[in-house]
């Protein structure tokens, strides 16, 4: 596991646009974090990285934005108003969770992906941290990755950003 501090929104995006330029077809980015942690800014640095155009503003009613133009489309997904995994699979986004045709960033994960509700250091408690200042990007996932990811607001615009790659 890698986590980075974020000093300001601006560092945040540019995270999220060094990732987007990275990453492959079929990535998952799961996205957990409280209200105003930067989940959505860390979207737009990522729509950014791959060229999407558009404004993005998260879906919260709509469920799912899609993004086309760029590298690949970028399909960002808000489940902040489902409450359980049967729920993401009645409304039909199972497809952009599980083999998505280009990159799917999920905003309220542990929605759909339970292991995350209690965090980082729950979901791995074995996990080696390390703490970097920004950028510390890391390497992007491989195509058919799940990128998981926690952001905490650490005071003021600093925000603790966590995460951690495996295979989808």
């Amino acid at each position: 596991m890698v986590t980075i501090i974020s000093q300001s929104p601006a560092e945040t995006l540019a995270l999220g646009r060094d990732w987007g330029s990275a990453m492959a077809e079929r990535t998952v980015v799961a996205l957990s974090g409280d209200l105003g942690a930067g989940k959505t800014q860390l979207v737009r640095g990522i729509a950014a990285g791959l060229g999407c155009a558009g404004r993005v503003t998260s879906p919260t009613f709509a469920l799912l934005h899609e993004y086309h133009g760029g590298r690949l489309p970028l399909f960002h997904l808000d489940l902040y108003r489902l409450e359980s995994p049967a729920e993401v699979a009645g409304a039909g986004l199972e497809d952009y969770l599980v083999s998505p045709a280009g990159v799917t960033v999920v905003e309220w994960a542990e929605r759909w992906f339970v292991d995350m509700i209690a965090g980082p250091v729950a979901a791995n408690p074995t996990a080696r941290t390390e703490v970097a200042g920004f950028p510390g990007a890391g390497s992007a996932p491989e195509a058919g990755w799940l990128r998981r990811v926690w952001l905490e607001v650490s005071g003021g615009e600093q925000r603790k950003i966590s995460y951690a790659d495996s295979r989808a």
